[in-house]
């Protein structure tokens, strides 16, 4: 299916939306607001080079990452919370957001990173369709809390280089619990796969940036909440322990994270090992873990602020 075709049948599902999981079906062409109150126009906080993303993804030119607000997701503890449920941001065009893609280009970044872009699909193949008409060709990054329907990621073979995805529960119960999404593990692990199929392993080049593949986020939660043990025995069973995995220990108490007591404090260095070295048992060699003692998230220069300008404190020294 060509690229045309594919823009014009993605904003078609918009009158009664399906692009996600929840099929609401909302008419999102009249206004009409489904689980994630998004409209048509796409909303965007900011476009920018983003120098915290994983080495291969960020480089050392930085990730052309592009916020998108709204979520298909409501995670109880997201630390962008500002955009995903407050809505900050702007509303563009599709012409507009590819001029941000190619300025992004030509600044000199790697590739255009698209956080949370699950339910901004027809806008965003609508704004790379103008982009490469302008000489638009970086690497696409995909950028997804994993939320995503299989059917739809199909649609994206050819077009997405790159695929970033969180892989955030192994429990249907526990992601409806604190996201409110339900058959998260199903869509989550389908998806996946059909990433996977798609694009294989991270490849780098000579630089140790990457180019196409698959790079999988694992975010270690407090108390084994998101089971990461369960998700790594699914990738080493149906997909391969060769995937790049990125085991993250950043996790912090944001937005309404403190309703929830199992949910308010930092994990340990214990339970952070303990990933690790069961990753270690299954053959997982490649990918990126952070040091945990040396996070301080009071004063990490990655925590997002999208109320000021510089979104990072890296920018704003």
């Amino acid at each position: 299916m060509a690229l045309k075709e594919k823009i014009k049948r993605l904003t078609n599902i918009l009158s009664s939306c399906t692009l996600c999981p929840h099929r609401c079906r909302a008419d999102r062409l009249a206004g009409e607001k489904g689980f994630c109150g998004a409209g048509s126009d796409a909303v965007i906080s900011s476009a920018m080079p983003h120098h915290g993303e994983e080495p291969p993804i960020s480089g050392t030119k930085g990730s052309g990452t592009i916020f998108f607000s709204y979520c298909n997701m409501r995670c109880s503890y997201c630390q962008n919370y500002q955009i995903s449920q407050e809505h900050e941001g702007k509303r563009v065009t599709s012409e507009i957001l590819a001029r941000r893609m190619l300025e992004l280009q030509e600044y000199g970044v790697h590739n255009i990173n698209l956080v949370s872009p699950t339910i901004w699909l027809p806008r965003i193949l609508e704004a790379l369709y103008i982009a490469r008409a302008s000489g638009f060709d970086l690497p696409l990054v995909y950028n997804t809390g994993g939320y995503d329907d299989p059917a739809f990621i199909r649609m994206l073979e050819g077009i997405v280089d790159i695929y970033m995805p969180d892989m955030r529960y192994s429990s249907d119960v526990v992601a409806e619990k604190y996201s409110s999404v339900k058959d998260y593990v199903r869509y989550n692990r389908a998806s996946v796969a059909e990433m996977f199929r798609q694009v294989g392993s991270l490849t780098l080049d000579k630089d140790g940036i990457a180019s196409r593949g698959l790079l999988i986020r694992l975010l270690v939660m407090p108390g084994d909440i998101a089971g990461i043990k369960d998700t790594l025995d699914f990738l080493k069973a149906h997909l391969s322990h060769r995937i790049y995995l990125s085991i993250m220990a950043q996790y912090h108490p944001a937005y309404r994270a403190c309703d929830f007591p199992e949910l308010s404090r930092r994990i340990t260095a214990g339970e952070y090992a303990a990933v690790i070295k069961y990753a270690r048992k299954l053959g997982f060699t490649y990918g990126w873990t952070q040091d945990h003692g040396g996070l301080d998230m009071e004063n990490d220069q990655f925590i997002p602020d999208f109320n000021d300008r510089h979104v990072f404190r890296y920018y704003r020294k």
